[in-house]
């Protein structure tokens, strides 16, 4: 039972798409397609960072809760954030009110600003082979691969954190470098619905 399985709509989905509403949308407008950006990719980056250990639909569900917090996730803003607004966020109720995270997302924007040819570059050099099969089940998804565990050191050689190979690898899927919709899932086949499939 851990192949696609057929909405209410009649599409098939990866299970975890039909799981909720919120991961439906996900799934079908988001999740897998191509990231670039420097702002867009921090934005992936900080929110992994903040679903360790928690589930992701409840970082899902403060997502906008994030983007106001964190300055709409510009670099060059929460890169000046100092000790008041680490304060300030652990007070806002919007987000996961996590030190450690926060504090992280802030040093995070920092080393994504001094970067030399920017995040998208760093990031996107890991992309995974785009002809590698398909998973036909979940149990064919991977949780780390060598791709997201040299992802994940390349980051925190360049000061970033909360970037562990598991989360790097979620980045990854989350971000398009690595197609993991299930081989009969409509968003790897390419049937409708299609809104929604360029990100900024």
């Amino acid at each position: 039972m851990s192949g696609a399985v057929r909405g209410a709509d009649g599409l098939l989905r990866c299970p975890w798409g039909e799981s909720a509403d919120d991961y439906r949308v996900y799934h079908d407008t988001e999740w897998g397609r191509p990231v670039h950006g420097e702002d867009p990719l921090f934005e992936r980056i900080s929110l992994e960072a903040f679903q360790s250990g928690l589930s992701w639909i409840t970082i899902l569900r403060r997502r906008e809760g994030f983007r106001a917090a964190f300055a709409g996730f510009r670099i060059a803003e929460v890169a000046d954030f100092g000790p008041a607004d680490a304060e300030r966020l652990l007070q806002d109720e919007g987000i996961i009110r996590n030190r450690a995270k926060i504090e992280a997302t802030i040093a995070n924007a920092r080393a994504a600003r001094e970067l030399d040819g920017g995040l998208d570059e760093l990031v996107w050099q890991f992309a995974a082979d785009p002809d590698r099969p398909a998973p036909r089940i979940l149990a064919e998804v991977p949780a780390v691969t060598p791709e997201s565990t040299a992802l994940a050191k390349e980051l925190k050689k360049n000061g970033f954190r909360f970037v562990g190979p598991t989360t790097a690898y979620a980045l990854m899927q989350a971000c398009g470098l690595v197609d993991d919709h299930l081989v009969d899932c409509h968003v790897r086949t390419g049937r409708p619905p299609h809104q929604g499939r360029d990100q900024g």
